[in-house]
């Protein structure tokens, strides 16, 4: 029978595997970076947003509110501590992008090469990636 001394249990916190840290940070980064300017976007009426959301039936004020739902939920992944927090704001940022993503299918508003509905399946992909790396430090 083995027994672990001080200095091995050291070596084994600090040989966490670099490329998932990596790719969580990155993956996060780029989820945050995309849903931040779509919030503020949003908020600010900048664009096509106006269009993007009237054209399918949506009224105008759902801008302020989805703007404002994706900055609280950028937010709240990338800081420290909170886990049930990011849990909900994971969670809502893939029902918010999937639903943007049925909501132009159900109103025949595909956009070019159906970009309405490749961007937002990206984004709540990128989310999935996201959720499925971060740290043990991030878990509930």
């Amino acid at each position: 029978m083995s027994t672990i001394t001080g200095n091995e249990k050291i070596a084994k916190v600090e040989s966490r595997p670099i490329g998932r840290t990596a790719a969580y940070w990155t993956v996060t980064i780029i989820l945050a970076f995309s849903i931040a300017l779509s919030g503020i976007g949003q908020l600010m009426r900048y664009g096509g947003n106006v269009d993007l959301v009237t054209d399918i039936g949506f009224p105008l004020y759902i801008t302020n509110i989805l703007g404002t739902w994706k900055l609280l939920g950028i937010i709240a992944i990338l800081i420290p501590g909170f886990p049930r927090l990011k849990e909900w704001a994971y969670s809502g940022i893939f029902f918010l992008m999937t639903g943007a993503a049925l909501s132009h299918v159900f109103a025949h508003d595909y956009g070019d090469g159906g970009f309405h509905i490749i961007l937002p399946l990206f984004y709540a992909a990128l989310g999935i990636a996201s959720w499925a790396l971060r740290p043990k430090s991030r878990k509930l």
